[in-house]
């Protein structure tokens, strides 16, 4: 049995394009669609970069926020220093190897609410949250990380005397 089959017609312009008689596109949609590409890959390289910005910002906040936990704790370890009358106590700080943690700094609050290079432990009224000049076995400790010179996190505690 055999089968006929139908002539497959095609259109002018297809046919002029199977030929090789095609005119192919004009320079106008070549630049259009040179423009939209061009478009297409600014959009998703700044997409990209506002990405790895915001994974190097995250980064240094955790860096930091570890950090200055680990300080707390480690000053938290330290025995009880008392504050001289109108001073504060001057607590150990962490080492920081500039080869793992280049640009990061440690600082303490003052008495005076000034950012200084040591960790203090400043005396403390608990219940007018003022600093006082004695020292009453309670002491706020405040521990300042700094990168590149900015604050990046700031952690406040207490420090007691036991017994």
């Amino acid at each position: 049995m055999l089968v006929k089959m139908k002539k497959l017609r095609l259109n002018s312009k297809t046919r002029k394009a199977f030929r090789g008689n095609s005119r192919g596109f004009s320079m106008l949609e070549v630049v259009i669609a040179i423009a939209l590409l061009g478009i297409i890959a600014v959009s998703v390289l700044s997409s990209l970069q506002t990405a790895a910005l915001a994974l190097i910002s995250a980064d240094r906040r955790a860096t930091s926020e570890s950090l200055a936990r680990s300080q707390m704790e480690y000053v938290k370890q330290q025995s009880y220093i008392p504050a001289e009358s109108g001073s504060e106590a001057t607590y150990l700080k962490i080492e920081i190897n500039p080869d793992e943690l280049p640009s990061y700094t440690i600082h303490g609050v003052n008495r005076e609410d000034t950012i200084v290079n040591d960790v203090v432990g400043v005396p403390w009224d608990s219940g007018n949250s003022t600093a006082v000049y004695q020292d009453n076995e309670l002491q706020r400790i405040i521990v300042i990380i700094k990168h590149d010179d900015k604050v990046l996190v700031t952690l406040e505690d207490y420090k007691r005397e036991p017994g």
